[in-house]
């Protein structure tokens, strides 16, 4: 009879498709086995991990694509570069949780609680949020930034440095005194946004658009600039077009063949 069971428990592991599945055969407690366990790297696309306890679990590069997480404890998780997309975290859990580099385009955080969480460079392309929602208000401007567009913005003196804001359209904006230092840029409309005096150090503009923008006293030391377009900017200097040039940027306005540094094969 022994033999039997054994051999019925082996079956169902080789079944078994997901880590709660194999959680289940082998009676591990949601609310306590789980705590600070070592993820990393594994794919729990798309399990369910609803109200387990993952407080201080290491998570870097997961894929929890998909995975339904709602009223998961993910205190002090660390989801550095995971993949939570389409993720659903509905009353989460996630306080003090490290999101550097994750990806939460589509994830639903509706009355999830992110106080204290790192969201440095996290997409947060069509992330869902709600009035229940606790995000920090400079997180919640970036979510702004990204799902709502909107011309003219306002952004003088404020720190968006290190947010993702790839893609953004902030076609006319005022980012005078910015502080966007290691921001992701790219692919964003910047057309005649006021920049002066931003500081775009280690910047990612690649594929920007920043033709008419006004760049006066902007620092761009150490900025990514391949294929940025610029045209007609005011206060760039013709030592410091050059040495964009060189690193890959389009001046539209420049002679034919002085143009771009980039090397195109027909």
């Amino acid at each position: 009879m022994l033999v039997q069971e054994i051999k019925a428990s082996i079956k169902e592991i080789e079944k078994a498709k997901k880590l709660s599945e194999l959680a289940k055969i082998a009676g591990l407690d949601w609310k306590r086995d789980f705590v600070g366990i070592d993820l990393s790297d594994e794919d729990l696309s798309y399990d369910i991990f609803t109200h387990v306890d993952l407080s201080g679990a290491d998570l870097r590069g997961a894929n929890l694509r998909g995975a339904d997480l709602r009223g998961a404890n993910l205190r002090g998780a660390d989801l550095r570069r995971a993949d939570l997309s389409d993720a659903n975290l509905k009353d989460a859990d996630l306080i003090l949780a490290h999101l550097r580099g994750a990806n939460l385009r589509g994830a639903d955080l509706g009355g999830a609680n992110l106080g204290g969480a790192n969201l440095s460079d996290v997409n947060l392309q069509n992330t869902i949020i709600n009035e229940n929602t606790k995000l920090n208000s400079r997180w919640h401007l970036a979510w702004d930034i990204v799902n709502n567009p909107s011309a003219r913005r306002y952004l003088s003196d404020v720190d968006l440095s290190g947010i993702n804001l790839r893609g953004a359209a902030l076609k006319d904006a005022d980012l005078s005194d910015a502080n966007l230092n290691h921001t992701d840029l790219r692919d964003a409309n910047l057309i005649r946004a006021n920049l002066s005096g931003a500081v775009l150090i280690r910047a990612n503009l690649s594929g920007a658009v920043l033709i008419r923008a006004n760049l006066s006293g902007a620092d761009l030391r150490n900025a990514k600039v391949e294929n940025t377009r610029f045209a007609d900017n005011p206060g760039i200097s013709e030592s410091l077009r050059r040495d964009l040039i060189a690193q890959g940027a389009v001046f539209e306005d420049s002679p034919p063949g002085e143009r771009s540094g980039v090397l195109t094969t027909a």
